[in-house]
């Protein structure tokens, strides 16, 4: 799976996400992608059939908050960053 991670791919991401990189960040993006799969697939090799699921225990308890409606954004405004807007 690492040596499907390259420029193209960089790329095409960072265009969905609406970013514009660098060709010094494509690079370096490419290559932390590279470092994160391959400690995920270290991760996989690990053998964990015997090993019991750890769950967390929360012991306080929850303070809630009180559901108060308040004031929001117009549409101009939750619009205004947006390449497109209808």
């Amino acid at each position: 799976m690492t040596n499907q991670i390259g420029k193209e791919l960089i790329e095409k991401v960072a265009k969905l996400s609406n970013l514009k990189l660098k060709e010094e960040e494509i690079e370096l993006f490419s290559n932390q992608f590279k470092d994160i799969l391959s400690f995920i697939d270290k991760l996989n090799e690990v053998d964990v059939k015997d090993t019991l699921p750890f769950y967390e225990l929360q012991i306080e308890e929850k303070s809630e908050r009180e559901d108060i409606p308040t004031g929001s954004i117009t549409n101009e405004e939750a619009l205004k960053n947006a390449t497109q807007a209808e």
